[in-house]
């Protein structure tokens, strides 16, 4: 299947969220795709001087909110033009997906939050919810090597399923790669910090998705997950995802 928009979207925002200097990495991929400054400053609808100022880092960090459009915008302009992009992104990393599979009978959030001995950042309201599957995913080839129609796949066959991510740092990165794609999990557990940043905690609460933090080790975790449910091969394409 051929990359789409979202598939490139995806890709750059990952990257650039993960950067430690953003800007720059905004500006990069810019002059990779060959866009100029004030072209791409008029596509989103700003003075090309405050886009210079975001990429150069004469401003704070752009928030998730500026990411997107720019990303968008640059992919717009690329699609319109030269189409560069499906030269400069990498080829998708199937191994991102460390497990995934399908619970024998629906989890209730909070019962999961037991199994993984995580502790509630968002969503304490809706423990109640029946989660029907899960999926591990390494964090960093996610954000890395998956493009939006991978992230389609890793739901399974529902949306109504656990996505929990390892090796986080903040726990901002795996929150924008879930905000930049049109389906949602209705649960995600990052695995690894003690505590996620205000970022990562408004994303979650905007999408409404029960957030839960665990510092359990990865194959235990792994374990624990895959008793309860029906393993998938990870070269299995769903036919449909339903929400």
């Amino acid at each position: 299947m051929s990359l789409d928009h979202d598939d490139f979207a995806a890709h750059i925002a990952g990257d650039v969220v993960i950067s430690e200097n953003p800007g720059d990495s905004m500006r990069k991929w810019r002059e990779r795709i060959a866009v100029k400054q004030a072209i791409l400053a008029r596509e989103m609808g700003l003075s090309p001087s405050v886009l210079s100022d975001y990429e150069s880092g004469r401003r704070a960090s752009p928030g998730v909110g500026f990411i997107k459009r720019y990303v968008n915008a640059l992919v717009k302009l690329d699609q319109n033009n030269h189409k560069l992009l499906v030269r400069e992104v990498e080829p998708k990393d199937k191994t991102a997906i460390l497990s995934i599979g399908e619970f024998n009978e629906p989890i209730k959030a909070g019962k999961l939050v037991e199994i993984l001995s995580g502790s509630i950042v968002t969503g304490s309201d809706k423990l109640d919810t029946d989660i029907y599957g899960y999926t591990v995913l390494d964090s960093i080839k996610t954000i890395y090597a998956l493009s939006g129609f991978d992230f389609y796949k890793i739901y399974g066959a529902t949306t109504e399923r656990l996505l929990v991510f390892t090796k986080v740092g903040l726990g901002r990165s795996p929150m924008v790669a879930i905000r930049v794609v049109h389906l949602k999990p209705r649960m995600v557990v990052l695995h690894g910090p003690k505590e996620i940043d205000q970022v990562g905690k408004g994303l979650a609460e905007k999408e409404r998705i029960i957030l839960s933090l665990t510092g359990m080790h990865e194959e235990e975790m792994v374990k624990r997950l895959s008793s309860l449910a029906q393993i998938k091969k990870q070269a299995e394409t769903p036919n449909s995802v339903q929400k």
